[in-house]
């Protein structure tokens, strides 16, 4: 019998039709200087909802109104000092709801200093998650613009799969834990193409964590690259960062949805490894077929066959034979008992059932049956109670942020 998580499985017949991360302290210059041009700032503009709860500006059919001026700063407190990051289009702040206290992330763009093109990469992020709703995917909330600003308040989450594997004490991430993250991606991105859209800058620093569990929930972000493309459609421009593009996107040879099946294999390597897979000096192609390079005993004579097949089958250079996000979740180095109880607890803790589907839970029972494995729940719910810290990166930004 074949055992299979998250199988869906009427979802195939329904298919058939350089960012700085988040701890590196960039930014906090920036910060400084756009502090009081902040507190000045927070004029009266019009707000563009997602449908937040803590919107009072929202009708009851969920369309927000335009014609009322809203001063942000009676909804959101801002901390200039709370530099969450910075990337292609401004800095990330954190803040809080004044009126339910909840922590939020705003991301505040000055127009002035940003060209059209990205201005226009900023809007097309924020169209795509206002019509994005999935728990794989981070939560816009509301858009606010002024003529010199636009400010973007999103969930706040603790962290990012690069802290992480930074963070570990080997550098790497353990296969329990990869498998778990990377299921998670998966299903994100399921989500994504099933809607026609490419992320296009898939990496660790994109893919954000809920907690500081060693088991937290994945949400993927930063869709400024992101791309509506149909299942045989390609593009030509160029998009996203070098080290996870693909090789038909650097050699400008057009792409489609398969641009993040080869982004995610370099993630699968790097947090099994803590390397990146390429090097700049030479063809990827030479590279691939050089096993002994591609994969030195240290660190892969500790991982599994199944786990280096899986990185093999997405990081084919020829369009065809990369895996697609559905023959990734269905490979056999994703499923296993332990994988399926960990993503399990994680959808009792959220509330939601969307990474497994009902039909696998009499296959694993009976997996577990003849296996004698302790049950699902002990197992998965251990994993959420673990933590992993941030010491080596928190320490890095705290010495930035008094220097």
């Amino acid at each position: 019998m074949t055992y299979c998580v998250g199988e869906d499985l009427s979802y195939g017949h329904q298919e058939s039709n350089i960012v700085a991360s988040a701890e590196s302290g960039s930014g906090m210059e920036q910060a400084r200087h756009w502090e009081q041009a902040l507190r000045q700032g927070l004029m009266p503009v019009t707000p563009q909802s997602s449908g937040s709860k803590d919107d009072e500006n929202v009708s009851p059919n969920g369309e927000s109104q335009p014609d009322k001026q809203v001063d942000i700063s009676q909804l959101y407190q801002i901390f200039p000092e709370d530099v969450l990051g910075s990337g292609q289009f401004g800095i990330v702040y954190g803040g809080r709801h004044r009126k339910t206290n909840r922590e939020v992330a705003i991301k505040v763009i000055d127009k002035l200093r940003f060209p059209t093109k990205q201005e226009a990469q900023l809007k097309t992020e924020v169209a795509i998650l206002q019509n994005l709703h999935h728990p794989g995917v981070v939560n816009l909330e509301q858009m606010f613009e002024t003529p010199e600003r636009i400010f973007v308040v999103m969930e706040k989450l603790k962290g990012d799969m690069l802290e992480m594997i930074l963070s570990s004490p080997k550098g790497r991430l353990s296969e329990r834990v990869t498998k778990y993250l990377i299921y998670q991606i998966l299903i994100a991105l399921r989500h994504l193409h099933s809607k026609s859209i490419v992320h296009c800058d898939l990496k660790p620093e994109n893919v954000l964590l809920s907690s500081e569990t060693a088991f937290p929930q994945v949400k993927l972000c930063d869709f400024g690259f992101a791309r509506i493309i149909g299942e045989k459609s390609f593009r030509r421009s160029v998009v996203g960062t070098p080290a996870y593009l693909a090789p038909e996107v650097l050699k400008r040879k057009g792409y489609n949805r398969s641009l993040d099946m080869w982004s995610v294999g370099v993630v699968v390597y790097v947090s099994l490894s803590g390397t990146f897979p390429f090097n700049e000096d030479e063809e990827i192609s030479d590279q691939i077929q050089n096993a002994s390079f591609m994969y030195p005993p240290n660190p892969w004579k500790e991982i599994s066959q199944e786990g280096i097949d899986l990185i093999t089958n997405l990081l084919q250079v020829k369009l065809r034979k990369r895996f697609t996000v559905d023959k990734c979740l269905l490979h056999v180095f994703l499923q296993d008992y332990q994988t399926w109880c960990d993503l399990r607890a994680q959808e009792l803790f959220v509330g939601k059932r969307y990474l497994t589907h009902e039909s696998d839970d009499e296959r694993w029972e009976k997996y577990r049956r003849d296996h004698g494995q302790k049950v699902w729940q002990e197992v998965g719910q251990k994993g959420l109670n673990e933590k992993y810290t941030f010491s080596k990166i928190r320490e890095r930004q705290t010495a930035t942020a008094q220097s």
